[in-house]
């Protein structure tokens, strides 16, 4: 039963595609497997702020749960019950350090979009679809790993893009999504969400939108009942990616 289900699944993902008017992508885990690269981040801001706090992947993993790098700091030492609770300053400049260790990590080319999303990003503008970006991370987060794998003009390509920091509450709170939609002036019926975490998904449906899971590192063991399609990743739309045609639709 279990196989016979995920056999049906690139066509009805390519369905779900084809008749939606703008896909809105997450950032970390589905564009590109950034998570890594964060974790090792967080670890060098750590250590450069004199913190004996060493994040390894179980930990990093389990940390997840909580959306936000200043939020993940927070709830990490909140766990530890040691001392005061760090102060904003520190969790600022902690973040600051990590994200440009991030921003340095990103820029050797160690992360590439994953497969089937650049083909994907490129057949949904060629049908006149429209594409938006819904994620927790930072502008500068997105800034820098799109510049390096679409090109310094990648912005032009969104409709939208809105980041935790332009929203009250970060998911699983639908409000990334709920602003996204402001912006397209588009009904939640009229997108697809494409995620790779289970706090993603709650977000989208919170708000209304479809969504689709594509299977990351991090996040590949969650429970995914609630999405319309699950796959192990983008490539696998491959009659969404081929057929160009304009949508009905689309505008």
């Amino acid at each position: 039963m279990q196989a016979e289900a995920l056999a049906s699944v690139p066509a009805d993902a390519t369905a779900l595609i084809r008749r939606a008017a703008a896909l809105i992508f997450d950032v970390d885990g589905t564009l590109a497997e950034t998570e890594e690269l964060h974790r090792q981040a967080f670890n060098h801001a750590f250590a450069c702020h004199g913190l004996d706090w060493q994040w390894g992947r179980a930990v990093y993993k389990d940390l997840l749960r909580v959306t936000g790098g200043k939020e993940r700091m927070r709830a990490y030492h909140a766990r530890l019950e040691m001392g005061s609770p760090l102060s904003n300053a520190d969790i600022a400049e902690l973040h600051r350090i990590k994200t440009a260790r991030y921003a340095e990590l990103v820029k050797t080319g160690s992360c590439p979009l994953r497969p089937g999303v650049t083909e994907l990003l490129a057949a949904v503008k060629a049908r006149g679809q429209r594409l938006a970006i819904a994620t927790t991370t930072s502008h500068g987060n997105i800034d820098e790993l799109l510049s390096q794998a679409l090109g310094t003009h990648w912005a032009a390509q969104f409709d939208a893009v809105v980041a935790g920091d332009d929203v009250s509450h970060k998911k699983p709170a639908p409000d990334v999504y709920l602003e996204t939609l402001a912006r397209l002036k588009l009904g939640a019926a009229d997108c697809v969400a494409i995620e790779d975490s289970a706090n993603g998904l709650i977000a989208a449906s919170r708000a209304g939108i479809p969504v689709l899971i594509t299977r990351s590192t991090f996040f590949r063991d969650e429970d995914f009942s609630a999405a319309r399609v699950v796959l192990d990743d983008l490539s696998e739309l491959g009659g969404a990616r081929q057929e160009t045609e304009k949508q009905p639709h689309a505008q």
